[in-house]
């Protein structure tokens, strides 16, 4: 059955079923960070891909912009919502009417795509009013590898796939530090079964994509309710880190 048309069927939560059962788990840790908004604050979404983010923060009531590298991507979102355009998020910093513009930036399993990070932080960062945060998640250094490309090679050329394995609360950290970030919270999301599943439906995918979603599908929703139950028996590592991270409303002197 073609996205699109699930989407104009069931609305915003076919999104979360499309691609890996990690999609849920994200958005449930998302959506806990960002309350009902009447007071028109505003979010930025570097790395959207289809969307399915951007819309769920908007129907929330935040005022959304989504940005995508991927020229597909945007076409679908645009199928979905008038809240996206395409950019290149290492050239965000030539973006000079985002800056300062923005309560909310989030940035979901992107980071590790792009070679200099460092910059993106500093420039996801300069995107945020004073007093705004950062919701970010990227693949955790210690996973267990799903499939066999979690374990590299990583693509050091920006070819699409991951330029690195992943990062700790450490690197996160010194990322934050360099952007004038303060990190105020990490989490991990996407447990055991949802990797699982994960894995499960990337297998069934070389074969027949459809097929693979149709298989999966009917185990969407156990993720969440069992893989809580699940960490403390198996300490099983988490595939996805996520921060929160506040931009200071002060500087020193000020």
């Amino acid at each position: 059955m073609d996205k699109s048309l699930l989407v104009k069927l069931f609305g915003f939560p076919a999104t979360l079923v499309h691609g890996d059962a990690s999609v849920l788990d994200r958005w449930l840790w998302l959506r806990d960070k960002l309350p009902i908004d009447r007071e028109g604050s505003t979010l930025l979404d570097v790395g959207c891909g289809t969307g399915a983010f951007t819309i769920g923060a908007a129907l929330r009531g935040y005022r959304t912009l989504g940005l995508s590298f991927d020229a597909r991507n945007q076409a679908v979102a645009g199928e979905r919502a008038r809240l996206f355009e395409v950019q290149d998020v290492r050239r965000l910093d030539e973006r000079h009417d985002l800056v300062g513009a923005f309560d909310v930036v989030v940035c979901f399993e992107n980071i590790e795509h792009i070679r200099d990070d460092a910059k993106l932080m500093r420039d996801m960062a300069a995107c945020l009013k004073p007093g705004g945060r950062l919701y970010l998640t990227a693949p955790y250094y210690y996973y267990k590898a799903i499939s066999d490309g979690d374990n590299g090679p990583f693509d050091h050329a920006e070819g699409g796939w991951h330029v690195r394995r992943g990062y700790t609360v450490g690197m996160l950290q010194e990322l934050c530090e360099q952007a004038h970030l303060v990190l105020e919270e990490s989490d991990y999301c996407v447990g055991f079964l949802s990797q699982k599943l994960t894995g499960m439906r990337r297998r069934l995918a070389e074969v027949n994509e459809l097929a693979a979603w149709a298989a999966t599908l009917p185990f969407r929703a156990f993720p969440p309710l069992v893989d809580p139950l699940l960490k403390p028996v198996l300490k099983w590592p988490a595939y996805s880190i996520c921060i929160s991270a506040y931009k200071p409303r002060y500087t020193n002197g000020s």
